[in-house]
């Protein structure tokens, strides 16, 4: 079996061109690529599906990805910005403009340092932050939840929003997230009519700041991974694969997969 639960069927995925995902242990298991993933994304990409990794990750891993991977855009650091290939060139597209996240982000970097440092929270952090151009994130992979918790509290109290994945806390000065930007691609660059969504799309993620997707995509999957996090979603996702991460959106891409071409025969 496939889907914890039940599967979905052909009818309900019939419409699908463009599927939204997460990276870190969604796409990717225990942080590489595995064979069988990667070429998931080429059969989707050959059938006419557009995908478009929607992560927290920085600026330096989008603009690779973009590059090198069969993917018809990029969000990321949580929204901050759309990164697109055109022909050799790499097109960032800010959510309201470099200049203005850039002054934004700076501050924001000095005030969660300062916020460690003063409560002594044992965090770090991300040694790409060099590589982000919009927000600030945090290594919490080996930190309990309180410890989390208790560090995005301090963030939120300060005014910023906060995106808690399976390794990073990401925060940010600004009114985005990765809801918002989905959101702004599907209608300006894609074409995509709000009415059309529901159909239309689909994603698939695994941790806390996926929520967000999970409630604005009806066709939503969560990888295996995600069960320990279930019923603290505010939106929980629709189907869950019985594989996880990497293996368990392989599974998700073929059901799409077979249900576009039954649609075809």
């Amino acid at each position: 079996m496939t889907f914890v639960d039940r599967t979905p069927s052909e009818d309900e995925l019939r419409g699908v061109r463009y599927l939204f995902t997460d990276i870190d242990d969604t796409l990717t298991t225990e942080g590489q690529l595995l064979p069988e993933t990667y070429q998931v994304l080429w059969d989707l990409n050959d059938a006419g599906i557009a995908v478009i990794p929607v992560t927290g990750g920085s600026a330096g891993w989008c603009e690779h990805i973009v590059r090198a991977w069969p993917v018809k855009a990029v969000i990321g650091e949580s929204g901050a910005y759309a990164v697109f290939r055109r022909g050799r060139n790499v097109i960032f597209d800010y959510w309201e403009g470099q200049a203005a996240q850039s002054e934004r982000q700076r501050h924001h970097l000095e005030t969660v340092a300062g916020i460690i440092a003063r409560e002594g929270l044992p965090f770090q952090i991300a040694h790409d932050q060099a590589f982000r151009l919009a927000d600030v994130a945090i290594d919490i992979v080996g930190h309990p939840p309180a410890e989390v918790d208790r560090l995005t509290g301090y963030l939120r109290a300060r005014g910023a929003t906060v995106a808690v994945s399976s390794i990073h806390i990401n925060t940010w000065i600004g009114n985005y997230d990765k809801r918002a930007m989905s959101e702004r691609i599907l209608t300006q660059e894609f074409g995509v009519s709000p009415h059309d969504v529901a159909l239309a799309t689909a994603f698939v993620g695994d941790s806390r700041n996926d929520a967000s997707m999970f409630g604005y995509i009806g066709n939503s999957f969560g990888v295996n991974n995600i069960l320990p996090i279930v019923p603290h979603l505010p939106h929980p996702p629709r189907w869950i694969s019985t594989r996880p991460a990497g293996l368990g959106f392989a599974d998700i891409g073929a059901t799409i997969l077979a249900a576009a071409r039954h649609m075809k025969t």
